[in-house]
């Protein structure tokens, strides 16, 4: 029998990864329904869970949140509920918590021993300066806690650039991560996907001209990487230790080829891997979510 994921997602059918999964599953022999987390409500009724915006006969056999790091609370509080009914969800909800926050990830990352660029957490102008002067002065490189595709990212490349826009980034709730730059010059940016603890492939990225970020989004250009067994352990050992089952890694390689994580992505898009590799990425989530789905049934 055919196995019902439901992808928690704000974009429609045509959209990438909700396409590309949609025929995976068909031609399978299962189905994918899209789960807006704005037009699906989580509802207590009777102490008992229920749903509004769809319908009994659509509840999903598993779960697949892609919301990104944009995600709020409405939406976890959908994901919780999926889980609390015993619904298996990929990825789980604590997972997704520390994910979709970049330092928060890099935190579990250093607890497990795995390299990552010197990183300094501030919330303050007062903190922003010190951290300036404790990481030598600019460039700098300024994160939000949650950003997608390259979004909130800042090259501080002076004093005076620091100054003039800090204000327009700088969040008291939610921080502001600074770290050392690494120019584009010998560097390498590589995405590695893990499903279910093996690595599913890997690509290169570049930036564009002028630009410091490599992301597939900014360039439309991905290139196939074979990694070596180090690398490759330091994704697996990455995503395990977000707790994620599916998840994406980002790794830089500096010009003396030291590896770093940057980030680890919950629900990494595919389509530049797919384009770099010719693997059906999308295939291989359908398979594994059907048999996480098929495992809980027994």
């Amino acid at each position: 029998m055919g196995i019902t994921t439901g992808l928690i997602t704000v974009r429609g059918p045509e959209y990438h990864p909700n396409l590309r999964l949609t025929e995976a599953a068909r031609e399978r022999g299962h189905r994918i329904i899209l789960v807006h987390p704005y037009r699906v409500w989580p509802d207590l009724i009777g102490g008992k869970f229920a749903f509004s915006g769809i319908p009994e006969t659509q509840i999903p056999d598993i779960v697949l949140p892609r919301q990104g790091a944009t995600i709020g609370e409405s939406c976890l509080a959908l994901i919780h509920q999926f889980c609390l009914m015993g619904i298996p969800v990929v990825n789980n909800l604590d997972s997704i918590r520390i994910s979709k926050n970049k330092f928060l990830t890099l935190q579990v990352l250093a607890a497990a021993g795995i390299p990552i660029p010197d990183t300094l957490f501030v919330n303050s102008e007062e903190g922003l300066w010190d951290a300036v002067k404790r990481l030598g002065g600019t460039p700098l490189v300024a994160k939000q806690v949650s950003g997608r595709q390259g979004t909130g990212v800042i090259l501080f490349d002076s004093i005076n650039s620091i100054a003039l826009s800090i204000k327009d980034y700088l969040d008291r709730r939610s921080g502001l991560l600074i770290q050392r730059f690494i120019p584009p010059a010998g560097r390498k940016d590589i995405r590695v996907l893990v499903i279910g603890g093996e690595v599913a492939g890997a690509m290169e990225l570049k930036p564009r001209e002028g630009d410091f970020r490599a992301n597939f989004h900014l360039s439309g250009e991905s290139y196939p990487k074979d990694l070596s067994l180090d690398l490759a352990r330091i994704a697996v050992k990455s995503v395990a230790a977000v707790g994620l089952d599916i998840g994406g890694v980002d790794l830089l390689l500096d010009k003396k080829d030291r590896a770093y994580v940057i980030e680890v992505n919950y629900s990494p898009g595919f389509k530049g891997l797919e384009s770099a590799t010719g693997i059906d990425i999308a295939g291989r989530i359908v398979d594994y979510a059907v048999e996480i789905s098929r495992k809980n049934r027994v």
